[in-house]
């Protein structure tokens, strides 16, 4: 394959990955030092590049906005983002949580759909303890091209939501949750093998993987664009 990186000797960086994706590279934060981070978001800038960094640190976004003060960092998400080249959102991803402990994994989903380009409407708190708050919502939540179910302890909310919208449905388990839940394992499994069709289900708490792709179904549905 004829395509370049930049090689940082700790990192190469993937430069031509907007070509081949549409989408720059995403740099996941955790085991960088600040020094390194800094380089690499530095680096994609100098070569017109957006950038989201993800498990970011305060401390990391510290090191980064020294040389890069453009660099915004939403600290519920650990989200670092480095916009060069503004992106036009389109359509909607409603993001939905069981419970108030899910919202950083949600926040996570948010910002990195909004980040690749596409509207977030976000549904916190609506889970199955209180079933009453998702019939609330749920004709509203079904006007999204796509949804994300964010939830932990035994994982049902993706399987309510997909038993009655119409949509792609993404499942994020996550690792809040008593002893046996196992970090996230017990509401994995439920989703995995949830009879309700048309779910999709990513790793525990990679909210990441839950945006990036809502967002690749939604642009499709809005043309592409």
């Amino acid at each position: 394959m004829d395509e370049k990186y930049i090689d940082l000797n700790f990192a190469k960086l993937d430069i031509e990955r907007v070509k081949r994706r549409k989408y720059s590279e995403a740099v996941y934060c955790e085991c960088k030092s600040n020094d390194q981070l800094a380089e690499i978001f530095k680096t994609f800038s100098q070569n017109g590049q957006n950038v989201i960094g993800t498990r970011a640190s305060k401390k990391q976004y510290e090191a980064v906005k020294s040389i890069l003060p453009a660099v915004e960092y939403n600290e519920k998400a650990r989200v670092l983002t480095l916009v060069t080249n503004k992106i036009e959102k389109v359509g909607e991803i409603a993001i939905c949580t069981g419970g108030t402990g899910d919202i950083p994994v949600a926040e996570e989903a948010a910002a990195t759909a909004e980040f690749y380009g596409s509207n977030v409407k976000k549904y916190y708190d609506i889970g199955v303890a209180g079933i009453h708050r998702l019939f609330d919502k749920i004709d509203e939540i079904k006007q999204a091209n796509v949804i994300i179910a964010v939830a932990g302890m035994e994982g049902a909310l993706g399987g309510i939501i997909a038993g009655m919208a119409d949509v792609p449905v993404i499942a994020v388990p996550t690792s809040v949750g008593y002893g046996t839940s196992f970090k996230g394992l017990s509401a994995l499994l439920t989703m995995l093998n949830s009879c309700a069709e048309g779910m999709t289900v990513v790793n525990i708490d990679n909210g990441f993987n839950a945006g990036y792709s809502a967002n690749q179904i939604n642009r499709k549905i809005c043309g592409g664009k």
